[in-house]
């Protein structure tokens, strides 16, 4: 029998603490349908076009973790196909460690979140690096972005998974507060106007009588 999905993270000892801590019964019948996710629906699909941030996790041989903040335009992580996604890398401190460690050790995490609706997703990976493919790079370059490509990264998602929202904080994205702003003022300030308008016409019409 193929072993479910989810164990790419219930090891034995997650599940054993699982049995301990009596959480066991509910993952269990997790899986026994199989586990965790495996392809990218369009759930996942919708959601990766809203995103503007992530959270790349990867180690050394060694086991030595590192995570990284990967972030662009809404929608950078691009779908490739059923199994497949990617984005471009961009040039910052050249540190090269998420770099280094793929090199050696193809496990790579990614967490997202989207904090106005208090969602994550959570996605294993096995991901390699590109250089040197113009092509790819312009497929998955961002538009209306400066920033300057560097490589590309993919993934192939082995397994995903969702979280409840419990202690989620419900956060907004500045540029889209400050769009809801300008409308308000802007509601405001028609209002205002109308206002004094009113004001003007009562007064005429005071006068006149």
């Amino acid at each position: 029998m193929t072993n479910p999905s989810s164990d790419i993270a219930f090891t034995p000892a997650v599940k054993a603490i699982q049995t301990a801590r009596r959480s066991r019964d509910g993952y269990a019948r997790l899986e026994a349908r199989g586990g965790f996710r495996t392809t990218i629906t369009e759930d996942l699909s919708a959601f990766l076009a809203g995103v503007d941030t992530a959270y790349l996790a990867t180690a050394s041989a060694e086991g030595q973790p590192y995570a990284q903040h990967r972030g662009g335009p809404k929608g950078f992580i691009r779908v490739i196909d059923d199994h497949t996604i990617g984005f471009v890398d961009y040039a910052g401190n050249r540190q090269y460690i998420s770099t280094g460690n793929l090199n050696e050790n193809d496990r790579a995490f990614l967490f997202l979140m989207d904090y106005a609706h208090r969602r994550r997703f959570k996605l294993w990976c096995r991901a390699r690096i590109v250089t040197g493919d113009a092509e790819l790079q312009a497929k998955l370059m961002p538009e209306g972005t400066d920033a300057r490509p560097e490589q590309v990264i993919l993934f192939t998602v082995e397994a995903w998974d969702t979280n409840c929202p419990m202690y989620i904080p419900q956060k907004f994205d500045a540029d889209e507060v400050g769009a809801a702003m300008a409308r308000l003022e802007a509601r405001i300030e028609g209002l205002e106007q109308e206002n004094l308008r009113l004001k003007r016409l009562i007064g005429e019409n005071r006068a006149q009588g």
